[in-house]
């Protein structure tokens, strides 16, 4: 492949480190970890890796010599910028402990790993991706590991190839595929090390040792240029509103850190609409007396951020969606045969009455959506739901 100048540029950054990652370092041990809550819980669920010590890399005199060993890296979840990053720096890490050490990759996320399927990274591979966006270096899966089956599965390889550690790149629902694996592996004393790199863009994953999850930054940046970008059209063209969904399924984070930077008219949060009880006809009103308002004053035009996860932060809405989840789970093969046309009508006379009328409400291409296949996790697939366009219809309708 031909590259163009910027990609040769690209190529060429060599991202800032820590300190602790140049030169010799050695690891100090500090406190035993705990949980942020239900300590006794948690620590029943994980009894061999709950309490682990924190652990500080820090300058050492010279690097030890260090016998060869391999690693396993996954990617899982929705891509992020930056993942390629982390597998060069895996890479050039441990080639800079010993020349003989191997960076297998598991294609397609955590299934990779059960189905044994994976690559060795090379050093001519890692450089065509070093400093670019995406996850298709070795792709990215969804895949739950939950059973003894997939655990020994995946233990099979990683005793083939030799691999002393794992690393996980993904965000909550794929650190928990983490944790589940690490307390198994650690139960069965293999001697794999499992160890999660907080990836989400939402940048939900977040402590007092992790300012922010790798993706967060690039996202809200890049979007707020094009939402920068839309304002502009706006200014000019004076005649349209523009409602626009942003990622953020569990956390309003991206939606507020672009509110911030570029100043949008109306910017929902959905954990206040959470903590407000407030009903759909709530947002609705609220949206609608701002444009209302602006309309006042000659200015039929403006923007309005919406994270995609809104319509799970409605208490109503998400007790909906709590009684559908119970519902398809249980009635699958019954639904499965329910002619399309009719799905709607079916699924109301199943409900609750609150939560049929409820379902009733929404127009019909929101309420199909809320019926979608699940992920593997369970979520309803919210990026599916059209919910910018389920708040401009309904603010057209209230106007």
């Amino acid at each position: 492949m031909t590259k163009s100048a910027l990609q040769i540029a690209r190529a060429t950054y060599q991202p800032k480190l820590p300190k602790a990652l140049k030169g010799a370092v050695k690891v100090k041990e500090g406190n035993a970890t705990q949980s942020v809550a239900d300590q006794e819980a948690i620590h029943q669920l994980f009894p061999n890796t709950y309490g682990m010590p924190l652990i500080q890399f820090v300058e050492a005199e010279a690097s030890a010599t260090q016998p060869a060993f391999n690693v396993g890296v996954i990617l899982s979840g929705g891509q992020a910028p930056g993942g390629h990053n982390v597998i060069s720096g895996i890479f050039d890490g441990i080639k800079k402990l010993n020349a003989d050490n191997r960076l297998y990759g598991f294609i397609l996320g955590p299934g990779g790993l059960v189905d044994h399927k994976y690559m060795e990274l090379t050093g001519d591979i890692i450089d065509e991706y070093r400093n670019t966006g995406g996850f298709d270096i070795i792709g990215s899966g969804r895949t739950k590991l939950e059973t003894v089956e997939q655990f020994e599965k995946g233990y099979e390889i990683l005793k083939e190839l030799g691999i002393k550690a794992l690393v996980i790149i993904g965000g909550d629902d794929s650190n928990t595929n983490a944790c589940v694996l690490a307390e198994y592996y650690a139960a069965k004393n293999y001697g794999v090390q499992v160890i999660g790199c907080p990836k989400t863009i939402d940048g939900d994953l977040k402590n007092e040792m992790i300012e922010t999850s790798f993706g967060f930054d690039t996202a809200c940046k890049v979007y707020s240029e094009v939402i920068g970008n839309i304002q502009r059209d706006c200014n000019s063209a004076r005649k349209y509103w523009h409602f626009i969904k942003l990622m953020g399924r569990s956390a309003s984070h991206i939606a507020l850190e672009c509110a911030l930077q570029v100043q949008p008219n109306v910017c929902i949060i959905s954990e206040e609409v959470e903590t407000n009880n407030l009903s759909l006809d709530d947002i609705i009103a609220y949206v609608a007396g701002i444009v209302a308002a602006r309309a006042a004053q000659g200015d039929n035009y403006g923007t309005v951020l919406i994270p995609e996860g809104l319509i799970e932060f409605i208490p109503a809405v998400k007790r909906l969606i709590a009684e559908l989840n119970d519902f398809l789970a249980t009635n699958a093969v019954e639904f499965s045969h329910i002619k399309k046309s009719h799905q709607r009508e079916y699924i109301i006379s199943k409900l609750s009455k609150e939560n049929a009328d409820i379902y009733a409400s929404l127009p019909e291409d929101v309420a199909r959506q809320l019926t979608l296949d699940r992920d593997p996790h369970g979520n309803v697939q919210v990026s599916l739901i059209e919910t910018e366009k389920l708040l401009a219809d309904i603010v057209s309708v209230k106007l």
